[in-house]
């Protein structure tokens, strides 16, 4: 926290001088009005883009309507991008279905740190209040990280440019709680406009989240055997959102500086309580176990960037710099109470058990880059620069002494739950990595007639240096380096006014889960075997192509089609060592290990037009369909890629009323199933669908009210588990567990004002 105040207070001083020494210049840009930020009276359609590199933008009156909370939320209704997070949540973005650590996230075209192991940005910590538009690029250019296997999606904020005067956003939720609910608030106002020589913009937003859910599992011996128990579990996710952004543009010097932040914190607390009977047999007699889990997160991201452009050198060169940070703290508190260990029913208790554990986890990232911009002859442009990033994550996994004992032989009263200072380090879980990275990149672009094209190579330099202090003093450090080309290659055609081809071809990297590096020995990780990082892994590598059609319907209207293809080389899976394990003979020691190799491909269809050409131009319709398939082959043979669902489906449309200044809408989506296959446990997910609707009202020239329901579908998340011992008896069949769990939550309500000044 200190280094956030120290970092704002850096850059005050450059905000000050910008608007103190800024040349007498009148401001120059488009300015958009606030009336139309909140109010639309036509239905709002994806963007026909002119990038070269195969990209989808969408602004923000393309998912207002529907009032999302989040930029998760607001994906929902993007084609290739899924799930798999709890109903209600959009958390970890699947682009094409790949695991979250496969998509890049940026914020205004810059990297931002989460706190996953797998490197993901959680969407859902940014509110859709926020956000300008959202872009989904499906390729890479030289001029952009090449760790983007999936492609990117870019969180494009307001800036000084997006408002002319301001608006207030007051809000009230419903959650499905009870039969008469539980409410929350949301609040959010925004403003802009003309600061001195320069423009400002300044934005609040605070927010209750909710997320009830009712979960039910039943455990057998085996598929089709008998009952070892089942659970009734609530879970219920609680918490307010606080989010701040601030952008200021100004002429200085010859040039435009650009400064801006943003700062989110997420404050949530989640309540797990679960019964548990045996036998599947739900009465006091059968109660087996009452478990109470409870789990308090504190989660703050900031970002701070500063931008200056100026003509010079026979061309136009930027120079950047940027800090991001997340810090994030978890204290996770676990008490569970036995009664039928000696065949006594409820409510003779027969053990207690506490455990308590603490997640600190800090990573930051500092940033520079230099790029220079000059004009070719024949109407070709050369780019070139050097980026640089710097990353320090540190991360502190501690817990409590485990309390256990027998009731009838414990002292009275049962024992307090120990202080925080008495936990101690996790094995793996007191570790610092540090990753420093310089990349140069050259980009030559060009536009010939019907022709628009861009080609470009990347190189990027990553060292590695990592400290884990809970393994022996001789394995505490280790360092690794590593560098790859990535080169790049991009073609717009135009075919005629109305048509063109995008064709796109890039090689991508994913770099090492953080989780993977660590050289301690994890006892009995994958069921009865213990797991080993390996700190000298390497970047998995891909190779990309991307070949899509679009056409534009009437004015405003698009319709496109493409095809992708990812060959994906040194993938990052678990190996066996051959060495045994802690639990002796039959169990072994797990380490991973760049030793596979696979393929990933589909077809995404997209459509988002105004009825206009059979005469219903107040009329707009959407529909996503993507078919999604991988090929990987592991321990077990054939399968998938973990987690990628076979398709995701959404389609909607938006009616306005002009006479009546009203509108009202839908939406709707379904995604496929998914399956997971990892060392001794076996997932298959499944979800319901998700209808939202919305009926809206303006009210004079400057208020519009709108109702929005969302889950009305009532969704679920079905999840089916194959649980084994060890991968011997996983490949035999010889069933440790088999579950059965489904979560389910209701609807949730939104009426929603904005007012705008």
């Amino acid at each position: 926290m200190k280094l956030k105040l120290l970092v704002g207070a850096a850059l005050a001083p450059v905000l000050a001088a910008g608007a103190a020494f800024a040349q007498d210049a009148e401001y120059e840009g488009p300015v958009t009005a606030v009336e139309d930020v909140i109010v639309t009276g036509q239905p709002a359609m994806r963007n026909r883009t002119d990038a070269v590199v195969p990209t989808l933008s969408y602004d923000l009156d393309y998912f207002q309507r529907f009032e999302p909370l989040t930029v998760g939320d607001a994906l929902r209704r993007v084609p290739s991008v899924t799930f798999l997070s709890d109903v209600l949540e959009s958390d970890g973005a699947r682009l094409r279905g790949l695991d979250p650590g496969y998509t890049k996230i940026l914020i205004d075209g810059e990297e931002v740190p989460g706190s996953g192991v797998d490197r993901s940005f959680f969407v859902d910590r940014i509110p859709a209040e926020l956000i300008e538009r959202v872009e989904v690029v499906r390729s890479s250019s030289a001029n952009r990280s090449g760790d983007a296997v999936a492609g990117t999606i870019n969180i494009v904020l307001r800036d000084a440019l997006s408002l002319d005067g301001g608006y207030i956003r007051l809000g009230a939720l419903m959650f499905p709680d009870s039969d008469y609910g539980e409410f929350g608030g949301t609040y959010g106002a925004v403003w802009g406009g003309q600061v001195g020589e320069g423009r400002l913009l300044v934005g609040a937003n605070v927010q209750d989240r909710r997320n009830p859910k009712n979960k039910y599992s039943i455990r057998y011996d085996e598929p089709g055997g008998t009952i070892d128990n089942t659970e009734v579990q609530t879970d219920v996710r609680d918490g307010t959102d606080y989010a701040f952004n601030a952008s200021y543009e100004v002429p200085l010097a010859g040039g435009m500086l650009d400064l801006s932040g943003v700062f989110v914190r997420t404050d949530r607390f989640q309540d797990e309580d679960s019964l548990e009977y045996e036998g599947g047999v739900e009465t006091r007699a059968n109660l087996a176990v009452v478990n109470d889990n409870d789990l308090d997160i504190r989660t703050d991201n900031l970002s701070l960037r500063g931008r200056y452009e100026r003509e010079m050198f026979g061309g136009e060169t930027t120079f950047k710099l940027g800090y991001a940070t997340i810090d994030d703290e978890q204290y996770e508190f676990e008490a569970e109470s036995e009664y039928l260990r000696d065949g006594t029913p409820f409510p003779d208790e027969d053990r207690f058990t506490l455990d308590s554990e603490t997640i600190d986890i800090q990573d930051e990232e500092w940033k520079a880059a230099i790029e220079h911009k000059i004009e070719l002859s024949g109407d070709m442009e050369l780019e070139f620069g050097v980026q640089a990033n710097w990353k320090t994550r540190d991360s502190l996994i501690t817990e409590t002494p485990r309390i256990r004992f027998n009731v009838p032989n414990a002292p009275a009263p049962r024992p307090a739950v120990p202080p925080f200072g008495a936990s101690s380090p996790v094995l793996g879980g007191d570790a610092s990595i540090e990753e420093n990275r310089i990349d140069p990149y050259v980009m030559v672009s060009g536009n010939s007639g019907a022709l628009r094209w861009e080609a470009g190579l990347r190189y990027e330099a990553t060292d590695v240096t990592i400290t884990d202090r809970t393994v022996p003093a001789a394995q505490q450090v280790t360092e690794n380096d590593y560098g790859e080309f990535l080169p790049s290659f991009s073609l717009r055609w135009r075919l005629n006014d109305t048509d063109r081809v995008i064709f796109s071809a890039a090689r991508t990297v994913r770099r090492p889960n953080f989780d993977r590096l660590s050289p301690a020995l994890l006892e009995e990780e994958f069921g009865d075997s213990d797991f080993v990082g390996n700190p000298e892994l390497q970047p998995e590598t891909a190779v990309g192509f991307d070949l899509g059609f679009e056409r534009r319907l009437g004015r405003r209207g698009v319709v496109g089609i493409n095809a992708f293809y990812r060959d994906i080389t040194d993938l990052i899976e678990e190996t066996n060592t051959g060495v045994e394990g802690s639990a002796g003979p039959g169990t072994f020691i797990y380490t991973v290990d760049n030793v596979g190799d696979g393929k990933v491909y589909g077809l995404e269809f997209d459509l988002s037009t105004p009825l206009d050409f059979i005469g219903m131009e107040s009329t707009g319709v959407f529909l996503n369909y993507s078919w999604l398939d991988s090929e990987i082959t592991d321990f077990a043979g054939e399968r998938r890629f973990n987690g990628q669902s076979d398709f995701v489906f959404s389609a909607g449309f938006t009616q306005d009323l002009p006479t009546w200044g009203a509108a009202f809408g839908a939406s709707y989506r379904k995604q496929g199933d998914a399956e997971d296959r990892v060392l001794t446990e076996e997932v298959l997910t499944s979800y319901g669908a998700d209808l939202e609707v919305f009926i809206e009202k303006q009210i004079g020239e400057n208020i519009v009210v709108r109702l929005t329901g969302s889950n009305l579908l009532d969704s679920s998340k079905d999840e089916v588990f194959d649980k084994f011992d060890s991968v011997g008896d996983q490949l035999a069949r010889d069933y440790d567990e088999y579950e059965i769990e489904t979560e389910a939550a209701g609807p949730v309500y939104q009426l929603v004002m904005r007012i705008a000044f």
